[in-house]
């Protein structure tokens, strides 16, 4: 199954995070955080009143409360407004 999503909404794909610290200990899953970066893997049309910014493949940071978090083919994805994408990560 595919996701596509309707005027200016987008698919994002968490990020894999560091299952170390940087002092080398190793996090449980328990200890992480839901990442705030991940990858757009699929752009809504956009709208009359605002085009889209982000394309497939883009990395993006969002907003911590951002979207509707939906799993599909044992994949987590959340689908968000554009507005809630902070910044692409170049």
């Amino acid at each position: 199954m595919k996701l596509k999503p309707l005027g200016n909404r987008v698919v994002l794909k968490y990020q894999e995070m560091e299952e170390k610290s940087p002092s080398g200990i190793i996090l449980p899953d328990s200890a992480k955080e839901k990442p705030q970066i991940a990858v757009v893997v699929a752009v809504g049309q956009g709208t009359d009143d605002a085009k889209m910014l982000v394309k497939e493949g883009d990395k993006v940071i969002y907003s911590k409360y951002a979207g509707t978090e939906v799993k599909l083919d044992e994949e987590e994805y959340i689908i968000a407004d554009q507005k809630d994408i902070i910044a692409i990560v170049e």
